[in-house]
């Protein structure tokens, strides 16, 4: 099964997505080279080619800027992980595999990681429907994971948001050096096993 995340906006014109590509692009590249403090509107305006005004109004604020990036980049390893689909044989084994290998595309860039879960972490309700398009798009690469052949049950949502929870949190630690790779590791698939407790899960073994 294949899960579509909504937009939570109206769509944008083209010209509108090509500048809005431009700020995100910007936001992540500045956030790779120095992290959370490096990322500043007014360079961020000025690296987009836009002006400070047409900035703030596609994201009221720093914290608007780096959650929607940290969609945008969930995004593109979702693209990723849907032209090779992880191969494990049960729903708990693809998750891990899945989760896993963003995790590792996120090492990768771990100045950009660390300004990403900052900004989830400082949100408050004002930045809710960006927080939430990041969480949607969490579950929604999760269940494609999973290859359910029907609607998740309420039972396998749970085990998704706990599973989400616990990728989180995972990316945390190892962000503040409490947890080796190695760790995080065994924690997702741990918490992967969830979804082998919560009846038929996708294609068979």
């Amino acid at each position: 099964m294949t899960a579509e995340v909504k937009p939570s906006s109206p769509p944008l014109t083209e010209r509108q997505e090509a500048r809005r590509r431009r700020i995100l692009h910007a936001s992540a590249q500045l956030a790779s080279r120095g992290g959370f403090d490096a990322v500043q509107m007014r360079e961020v305006a000025e690296a987009a080619g836009v002006a400070l005004g047409t900035l703030y109004r596609y994201f009221p604020s720093k914290i608007h800027l780096l959650v929607a990036t940290m969609q945008d980049q969930l995004q593109h390893m979702h693209t990723t992980l849907r032209k090779r689909p992880p191969a494990g044989e049960s729903a708990a084994e693809r998750v891990a595999e899945t989760l896993m290998r963003a995790f590792r595309a996120l090492q990768r860039e771990p100045q950009l990681a660390d300004a990403m879960v900052r900004a989830l972490t400082f949100a408050d309700r004002s930045v809710s429907p960006e927080v939430d398009t990041v969480s949607r798009q969490t579950t929604a690469i999760i269940l494609d994971a999973m290859d359910l052949t029907g609607p998740p049950t309420p039972e396998q949502l749970s085990a998704v948001r706990v599973i989400e929870h616990t990728w989180h949190s995972a990316l945390i630690t190892w962000l503040s050096g409490r947890a080796s790779i190695a760790q995080v590791k065994i924690d997702i698939e741990t918490v992967c096993r969830l979804i082998d407790l919560t009846g038929p899960a996708g294609r068979p073994a």
